[in-house]
């Protein structure tokens, strides 16, 4: 062996070695919220096995798609949805507008503070909750009343502000995936436009990588000024069926991960895990009642049943929070 040779295989060698195990290193590391066990190791897998060149799994970093729920797999999700939470407070804001609300359902309800009552007329009331708070003014005006709200409203249980309560471990798999090439959307039942106006500060997704349900919206002009008002009709919902419709429509391309907690996204993570190549699917299942909450089959929130049958039959991952997270939120000593 000549000297050249021997000086490549002791120094070139090992930087390979250490560029071959660097995703697993990575995934090691930037995982710190998240105990080791199978949950963590079978998304440092997959990951591994697209980024590796030259391996049957690898997949082209264009192709890299993975799409997140938001409300249960991203940030909290009880004991309301957040998005709801800030409509309520929205409706106490607009009552004194409204004074037929004091004999109208479900705002009579809401004004005497008896959020149950005003709920139990299901879908239909939360419609006309969510068409009353979110239209009838600008993109502009809508997005610096989300913004006002969501710097200063404080989860009822925690004390925290809501942006606090994203999961410090679906944080750290964002970045994660960034790291190896992947670019990350939001898929979520949520509103768009709410939406929109802090992924890219609390996930670092920007808002042209959001799917979302939406409103109406119309293009005016008023006094030589061209706007954009938020009207009081539904244009779609993204949940359940219409989460594989919105990505179709939005992102173009079938992701090859999809992360998710409830029943809501089923269909997302039977479209992910259905295409050709390498693919992955993780649930999120809430089974800390210390750090968090407890619920799955049973919970009219984020219910998780038919999912939870669905991850075991296909073999997708399941993270039990309580046994796979060694952090919740990023406040926990």
């Amino acid at each position: 062996m000549t000297a050249l040779a021997r000086a490549a295989r002791r120094y070139l060698l090992p930087l390979f070695l250490l560029m071959a195990i660097a995703p697993s290193a990575q995934g090691t590391e930037v995982l710190a919220s998240w105990d080791e066990g199978e949950a963590k190791q079978s998304i440092v897998r997959f990951v591994e096995s697209v980024v590796a060149e030259g391996s049957a799994d690898f997949v082209p970093v264009p192709e890299r798609i993975a799409v997140f729920d938001n409300d249960g797999t991203l940030w909290g999700e009880q004991p309301l949805y957040f998005q709801l939470l800030f409509a309520l407070d929205r409706i106490k804001a607009l009552a004194p507008q409204h004074p037929e609300w004091k004999d109208k359902e479900p705002f009579a309800s809401l004004l005497k503070g008896n959020v149950k009552a005003a709920l139990a007329g299901g879908e239909p009331a939360i419609m006309q909750i969510v068409m009353a708070t979110h239209s009838g003014m600008t993109t502009d005006e809508f997005d610096q009343i989300v913004s006002d709200w969501i710097a200063s409203a404080k989860h009822p249980k925690t004390g925290r502000l809501y942006t606090e309560m994203a999961y410090q471990p679906m944080l750290e798999v964002l970045s994660y995936l960034r790291a190896n090439g992947f670019k990350t959307f939001i898929v979520s039942g949520g509103g768009i436009d709410f939406m929109r106006v802090f992924s890219e500060d609390v996930y670092g997704i920007p808002p042209e990588q959001i799917v979302g349900s939406s409103g109406k919206t119309s293009f005016e002009i008023r006094d030589g000024a061209p706007l954009l008002m938020k009207l009081p009709e539904i244009n779609f919902i993204d949940d359940k069926a219409g989460k594989p419709v919105g990505i179709h429509q939005h992102i173009g391309r079938r992701p090859i991960a999809a992360f998710g907690n409830s029943d809501g996204d089923l269909q997302m993570l039977q479209w992910t895990c259905s295409g050709p190549g390498p693919h992955f699917c993780l649930y999120v299942h809430h089974t800390d009642a210390d750090r968090e909450w407890a619920y799955d089959r049973q919970s009219s929130i984020g219910h998780l049943d038919k999912g939870l049958d669905a991850a075991a039959d296909s073999g997708w991952t399941v993270v039990d929070m309580k046994k796979d997270w060694n952090r919740v939120f990023a406040f926990e000593k």
